[in-house]
């Protein structure tokens, strides 16, 4: 199965908060099955990052999302960020 990424350029429009939602948890899913175990190749260790990174992208247009629709704005106008804006969010 294909999934959606919450992405920049495009990907992640037209999503709603259940189809990120769902994204995400797809996401987390195979990030902790990726993460049993202790000794990662490089292959499994760049694709935990990439993981961390798209999940960051999720969130933060899940957040886009409610934030505007709380100020009564469309949330269809949220985007993803590009992954070097939200990777340097403080947490």
């Amino acid at each position: 199965m294909t999934l959606f990424r919450c992405r920049a350029g495009g990907q992640g429009v037209g999503m709603d908060e259940t189809d990120i939602l769902s994204r995400i948890h797809a996401l987390v899913e195979e990030e902790h099955k990726l993460r049993e175990g202790t000794d990662h190749s490089e292959d499994e260790r760049r694709r935990i990052s990439k993981l961390e990174a798209d999940l960051d992208q999720c969130w933060d247009l899940l957040r886009q999302r409610r934030a505007k629709r709380q100020y009564d704005e469309d949330p269809d106008d949220a985007t993803a960020r590009p992954e070097s804006t939200v990777e340097n969010y403080l947490q």
